[in-house]
């Protein structure tokens, strides 16, 4: 009998917690799975502005910023609606050591914004909040 009421709260707890957890977290930020040519390929077609996180596995700020600033739902959906996202693990990725030596990336987290070309439409180094995002993604909207 107490096997089956624990099997039953579990299923209840699931139910009804489990979404509104979700919720909590957010949609935030949706990052493709290509390399920066085929970024640039599909800003040129869509006009947009490429977004990089550029980050290492061992970086703090990193790590925070992933859980928390680009899980926000409303930073995600600004980023999504108007930005190639891209994440790239600096040491690990092939694009990695090209973008470091490309925009002089020294330390971690590095923010790029770049056109459908490579050019560099701002930079900016360290933790972001969502508020430091969400101003960010306008200053590079209005230019």
């Amino acid at each position: 009998m107490k096997n089956k009421f624990g099997i039953l709260f579990i299923a209840f707890a699931a139910l009804f917690l489990l979404p509104s957890a979700a919720k909590i977290d957010g949609v935030g930020i949706s990052f493709e799975h290509i390399t920066l040519n085929e970024a640039k390929e599909l800003a040129k077609e869509t006009g947009k502005i490429i977004f990089i996180d550029c980050y290492t596995d061992w970086c703090g700020p990193c790590k925070r910023m992933a859980k928390t600033s680009f899980k926000n739902e409303e930073v995600g959906e600004l980023y999504n609606e108007n930005f190639i996202n891209l994440k790239v693990e600096m040491e690990k990725n092939a694009d990695g050591p090209e973008i470091a030596k490309m925009y002089k990336i020294r330390a971690y987290p590095t923010l790029l914004m770049i056109d459908s070309e490579g050019k560099l439409v701002k930079q900016v180094i360290g933790l972001q909040s969502k508020g430091d995002l969400i101003q960010l993604a306008n200053n590079v909207l209005q230019k």
